[in-house]
């Protein structure tokens, strides 16, 4: 049995907009996707914002009904078993939502342990082991608001396991954290996977899905545009190479240009401090600088780099690429 199954699974917003002359507009943030996970695969849902990331999330924890088709969570439907699906998942949306600041960490955790029905003697011991794995043991009678976005964050998983899910979601779990305390989070999370817990990740980091991901799913427009490892999805872009150009002060008619020549399969660009990254894939590489750099004329540009293309090229040329979506085997 699959940990997660979802078939052909929509869903559809109606919004009713104008002051006047007021009509309902749908938009379809899901439009008929399916997929499994596997039992203790650390499984990721990738796409850009609107793609339908957070909509699938909600569905799949019951905090949202579909307009069609079936989810399931370990054998039970999502909507007609939300009573069986909810306590064997535990979830976390990024951000700072969800605890209480003014409590310890430990009164935290207490008073969540409570909502669940916890006996008394187990949570206790239910809480140290979690304060051990998430880091924040000798820390657990400070209040929240005293701790780092990390540690708060780090807290959040804490709370998520108290009852021992079997399936855990994080959606975008190191958003906002600095370097360091996304490091020790991909780390817990690492843990977790050692534990034999599915876990169901969505975030914007490309790097961060290539290093914990067993497979990858490319969610754009409410359609999966691609699932498969991390390795086969940098294969599909095998081909190409990415030329990096450091620019400043690039006008969006030349950043046209460039993506209308012939060879070039898609074109973005780095906003970084005072200066602009130019991301050109190519199956050309090298030999199209010259080319480039005559279309660059009026900008200043600085370092140029060709390199191997990345998980990110690939999902690039997925949901960004000047050639249309393309679906992957």
């Amino acid at each position: 049995m699959n940990a997660i199954e979802i078939r052909n699974l929509r869903r559809v917003y109606r919004a009713t907009i104008g002051t006047l002359r007021r009509h309902i507009r749908e938009v379809v943030a899901l439009d008929g996707i399916s997929l499994e996970v596997r039992p203790g695969e650390l499984f990721g849902l990738l796409g850009p914002n609107g793609a339908g990331k957070t909509t699938t999330v909600k569905i799949l924890t019951t905090l949202l009904i579909p307009t069609g088709g079936q989810a399931s969570i370990l054998g039970f439907d999502v909507v007609g078993q939300a009573d069986r699906v909810r306590p064997r998942i535990g979830f976390i949306f990024g951000g700072e939502r969800g605890l209480y600041w003014r409590l310890s960490a430990c009164d935290n955790l207490r008073y969540f342990a409570d909502l669940y029905h916890m006996d008394p003697d187990r949570s206790r011991r239910r809480i140290d082991e979690l304060l051990e794995l998430v880091g924040l043991l000798g820390r657990e009678d400070e209040k929240v608001e005293g701790y780092s976005r990390g540690m708060r964050q780090r807290l959040h998983v804490a709370r998520a396991l108290l009852h021992d899910p079997e399936v855990l979601f994080l959606d975008e779990p190191t958003m906002g954290l600095d370097p360091v305390g996304a490091r020790e989070l991909r780390q817990v999370i690492r843990d977790l996977k050692g534990q034999g817990k599915t876990i169901f990740l969505t975030t914007h980091y490309m790097f961060e899905a290539d290093a914990l991901c067993d497979r990858i799913a490319v969610i754009n427009h409410g359609r999966i545009v691609a699932l498969d490892t991390p390795e086969r999805l940098k294969g599909y872009v095998r081909d190409l190479r990415v030329i990096e150009l450091e620019v400043f002060g690039i006008a969006p008619p030349v950043i046209d240009q460039v993506r209308a020549l012939p060879t070039v399969d898609a074109v973005s660009v780095e906003d970084f401090e005072q200066k602009q990254i130019l991301l050109v894939q190519s199956p050309q590489g090298s030999e199209l600088i010259p080319e480039i750099l005559r279309l660059l004329d009026t900008a200043r540009v600085g370092k140029v780099v060709v390199r191997e293309p990345t998980l990110e090229d690939a999902y690039v040329r997925l949901v960004g690429g000047d050639r249309g979506l393309a679906q992957v085997d």
